[in-house]
């Protein structure tokens, strides 16, 4: 008995049209982005940057944040010092209270990372996530 491979009706011969940003990270670059994909990949944290970087001024007080969520003052601090240590956030304090503001470059690269080659950003249509 002998078997014939044959081809699948929903493969392809032709290779994959998208491809990634423009150069293969280097194992530095995908070391930093990793972290910070790994600081999103929580919705705590990006909900919070979600607030943060869409807050007036393009800055908010942790005392903005803690009655947005049902956590505690200490959980949410936690998750800012994760998106602080990952570069996302940038934070100041002033007198009793931290302000932090979004991180434009570090944004700006993962966007870049993501973005496929040849496709220009897009910043003037707005994206509507739904569940």
């Amino acid at each position: 008995m002998s078997v014939t491979p044959t081809m699948s009706a929903t493969a392809t011969s032709e290779p994959c049209e998208t491809s990634l940003a423009g150069d293969p990270l280097s194992q530095d670059q995908a070391t930093e982005l990793a972290q910070a994909f790994k600081a999103l990949a929580d919705p705590v944290r990006l909900r919070l940057l979600s607030l943060i970087a869409s807050h007036a001024g393009g800055e908010a007080c942790v005392c903005d944040l803690t009655g947005t969520f049902d956590l505690t003052g200490p959980t949410i601090s936690h998750h800012l010092k994760v998106l602080r240590e990952a570069g996302l956030v940038t934070s100041e304090r002033r007198a009793t209270w931290v302000y932090y503001r979004a991180a434009p470059d570090v944004l700006a690269r993962l966007s870049a990372v993501l973005r496929p080659a040849g496709n220009p950003a897009d910043t003037s249509a707005e994206t509507e996530v739904t569940a």
